[in-house]
């Protein structure tokens, strides 16, 4: 097997760093788009992983963060904690995790984190003196049970479902040939 050379992995990161960043831009000046660019980053950030690029996606995910970061300080912290590790996380673990009870003990900590990352974001984007975004009170109300048994049932049908994301970004970008 032919060895890959650095300039493309640099060439296929920053591709992958333009597109996270400038999604994760656009959700932060259009609220109906935040989640959509978060998505979307994590998308961009799998196309590395797809070459076996671990260290391409983290400067891919460091680049799109900090390129993001002035237009919309408080919004990217969903992405920083999160979304833009969850892909490289999922490669690890795909990578070297083999034995089923490994694989539920990582679920369950995946979970866990997700948990948290998004009662984190709750707390910085409802925050009047950070980002300022508010929910209908009937929401808020029940915000921890929304976040911590809602969350935990629609992460194990989202991790499932970025894992075969990840293996079609695979075959599509297996055709490139270096």
């Amino acid at each position: 097997m032919k060895k890959r050379s650095k300039s493309f992995e640099i060439a296929l990161s920053a591709i992958a760093a333009a597109f996270a960043a400038g999604f994760l831009m656009l959700g932060t000046l259009n609220p109906f788009l935040l989640a959509t660019g978060y998505l979307v980053a994590t998308f961009a950030l799998m196309v590395p992983l797809s070459k076996d690029f671990v260290w391409g996606s983290v400067l891919a995910y460091l680049a799109a963060g900090l390129i993001a970061l002035p237009l919309g300080l408080w919004k990217i912290i969903p992405y920083a904690v999160f979304f833009g590790l969850h892909p490289i996380v999922n490669y690890l673990q795909k990578k070297y995790v083999k034995r089923t009870p490994l694989k539920v003990l990582c679920l369950i900590a995946k979970a866990i984190w997700f948990d948290f990352a998004m009662w984190l974001s709750f707390y910085v984007l409802t925050s009047t003196s950070m980002a300022g975004m508010e929910f209908p009170p009937e929401i808020a109300q029940f915000i921890y049970y929304i976040i911590f048994l809602g969350g935990t049932v629609f992460f194990v049908v989202y991790d499932v479902m970025i894992f075969f994301c990840q293996r079609s970004a695979d075959l599509a970008i297996r055709r490139i040939r270096r």
